[in-house]
């Protein structure tokens, strides 16, 4: 079987241990990135499954009307960015394994690395220890005894908030109330409102997942509540503040300071605003970019495609397309 695996920026997949899983098929990998439907289209024409790395290549009835080929797309996790009626409609299964019950605790770790990065200032002190000079910004602020708001306590949100306690911070939660109430059930406290969270954190981390209500739902309101001493940390989705208020939030100086590891239009290849101010810490969503992860994501991947080859499809979103043509 022809496979196409898309964005793998590292070029790391093919040294996994689960690539062994597809070993006798013929593997395509693609190191760079493309939105081009014309490009796509040369990339995927002989392609039989597509395996793809989470959110990265949005699939869409234009590129999908091209691929007479295609039979299966296979990946882990949500799948906003594939169109599945189009899918559906051409006979193509989309297989993605949910993981129910188990977060990311690679994204919840570099939410940790960011936070203490950027209260502590450490990018810019390793850059300027390696230009010459000793300790050359103002003092950093530890994290005992601070304030630590969780927007959105789901599964990564839940793990984060643990580290907080760890650290002997306190904890404040906001979100839909199934979500507070699991909350209360981890012993965390929950604010008396949003206004109220954004108000009294000292550390506001998101961990909301991007659906139309979602999108936006930081105003530059909520951003102006925060303290000139606060941090606003985004390993979810950029586009959960409402676009450009962030920058200008951060100009204004309240928060004081961000730290993100996500953008609106991703890989970054221009530059970006938040990559100009000092008080802002970025990385290029490397959050559940990590070993351990890539190797759970592609091993169900990969088992999707063997299963798929051997006549028992698994983990099928829209079964409706097994009676279109296989």
């Amino acid at each position: 079987m022809n496979i196409t695996i898309l964005d793998d920026y590292q070029d790391t997949i093919r040294t996994l241990a689960c690539f062994g899983k597809i070993a006798g098929h013929h593997v395509t990998i693609w190191n760079d990135h493309t939105k081009d439907v014309d490009v796509l289209e040369g990339r995927l024409k002989d392609t039989e499954a597509l395996a793809l790395l989470r959110e990265r290549t949005p699939i869409r009835a234009p590129l999908l009307e091209r691929l007479d080929r295609l039979r299966l797309i296979s990946q882990m996790s949500v799948y906003p960015h594939i169109d599945v009626e189009a899918c559906t409609r051409r006979g193509v299964i989309v297989s993605s394994d949910m993981a129910p019950g188990r977060p990311s605790y690679a994204t919840a770790e570099l939410t940790w690395g960011l936070i203490i990065a950027a209260l502590r200032r450490v990018p810019q002190e390793v850059a300027a220890l390696r230009a010459g000079t000793w300790q050359a910004f103002p003092v950093g602020t530890g994290l005992r005894g601070k304030t630590l708001g969780i927007y959105g306590y789901g599964r990564i949100g839940a793990v984060v908030a643990g580290y907080g306690k760890a650290f002997g911070m306190t904890v404040r939660a906001w979100g839909h109330e199934t979500s507070l109430a699991r909350a209360r059930t981890d012993g965390h406290a929950v604010a008396p409102s949003k206004e109220a969270l954004f108000a009294e954190s000292d550390v506001l981390s998101l961990h909301l997942r991007l659906i139309d209500a979602t999108r936006g739902i930081v105003t530059a309101g909520d951003l102006a509540r925060m303290k000139p001493t606060a941090l606003i940390v985004n390993t979810s989705r950029a586009e959960l503040i409402e676009e450009g208020a962030l920058v200008s939030a951060l100009n204004r100086g309240r928060p004081g300071m961000c730290a993100v590891d996500v953008f609106e239009a991703e890989p970054i290849l221009q530059g970006h605003l938040l990559l100009r101010l000092e008080n802002a810490v970025c990385t290029p969503h490397i959050g559940y970019v990590e070993q351990d992860s890539y190797e759970l994501y592609f091993r169900a991947a990969f088992e999707n495609v063997v299963n798929f080859v051997e006549g028992r499809p698994t983990n099928i979103v829209n079964p409706e397309a097994l009676k279109v043509r296989h």
